[in-house]
């Protein structure tokens, strides 16, 4: 991936995320373990974690495993998260964001990797919450292609089932490219709550 503008794929998080009702907050997700309270908590930690690997501002945010943060929301979310995710794409939009090396989730990594790791979590993580709170869901489609390849790249040989997030879910090669990466960051594209 060279570089991409993620400012179309940061919007259509932000409006799943504005739809999210307080009822919906403790639903459950397609992503292992996660709550939806938990998912935006995390989609909020890591705007912020890769607005600063982007901007080469390396220090807690880019030094914190996503593990060891908390999960869990805080009351000034639905203000929060939409400026992190519109701050987040505006630090991508400079080209110096996608060269040399930054930190993301306390690893080393060359720019453009991350920018292809973070199109993966808003992708995926915003395909995780339209399943989870019943909305409709198309990815922007550079973002998609990004999360794609990057998800392919770290699954290595797909057909023996190793996922970078979780064994691979078999999804015929036919299907819509969002199913096949679905599959590939280890859920099954016909989750449903």
């Amino acid at each position: 991936m060279t570089t991409a503008d993620l400012g179309p794929q940061t919007g259509i998080v932000a409006r799943l995320a504005s739809a999210v009702t307080e009822e919906q907050l403790t639903a459950a997700t397609p992503c292992p373990g996660c709550a939806v309270h938990n998912l935006l908590s995390h989609l909020l930690s890591l705007s912020v974690a890769f607005r600063d690997a982007a901007r080469k501002e390396l220090g807690a945010s880019t030094d914190t495993s996503p593990n060891a943060a908390p999960w869990d929301l805080g009351p000034g979310w639905r203000e929060q998260l939409p400026e992190a995710l519109d701050e987040l794409a505006a630090a991508w939009r400079d080209p110096a964001a996608w060269t040399g090396d930054t930190r993301a989730g306390g690893v080393d990594l060359p720019g453009a990797v991350a920018g292809a790791v973070v199109a993966d979590e808003l992708v995926i993580h915003g395909w995780d919450l339209a399943r989870a709170t019943g909305q409709e869901y198309t990815p922007d489609p550079d973002a998609l292609d990004a999360a794609h390849g990057f998800l392919l790249a770290a699954a290595g040989d797909p057909d023996r089932g190793n996922g970078l997030f979780g064994p691979v879910v078999p999804v015929p090669a036919g299907a819509p490219l969002l199913d096949r990466a679905v599959g590939l960051s280890g859920r099954d594209p016909e989750w449903r709550p």
